[in-house]
């Protein structure tokens, strides 16, 4: 088993940056591919970033792309997410999450075992 608690959430104003940070433990965490999913009031999970089980290779979603960067301490059992030039439209719930898929940067919901409960951030105009 691997518990993911996630915390760095909060308000924001647009333009704003927010660090998030999800904090593993459990089963071996550097194994692991980890990754980013928020979701919106009324809307789908969607997928924001992964990194893999080195922090070699990431992958973002084209919403956040050059706004966002994920990133992982294997020896801090921790992976983060910067968020840099917040827009209103990120608002949502963001969830961390660990994958037992071997190799590569998952982006699908399906592909991640392990969830955590989630951080609200909000981005005010």
């Amino acid at each position: 088993q691997v518990q993911l608690v996630e915390s760095g959430g909060g308000l924001v104003q647009a333009g704003g940056s927010l660090r998030l940070s999800c904090a593993a433990s459990g089963r071996t965490f550097s194994s692991y591919a980890k990754g980013w999913f928020r979701q919106a009031p009324g809307k789908e999970r969607e997928f924001v970033a992964a990194i893999n089980w080195s922090g070699r290779y990431t992958y973002y979603a084209d919403s956040v792309k050059g706004r966002f960067t994920i990133s992982r301490d294997n020896a801090k059992n921790t992976v983060y997410l910067q968020m840099s030039s917040l827009k209103p439209e990120d608002t949502a719930v963001y969830f961390c999450a660990c994958s037992t898929v071997v190799g590569g940067t998952p982006k699908g919901i399906d592909d991640y075992d392990y969830w955590g409960q989630g951080t609200q951030v909000t981005v005010s105009s």
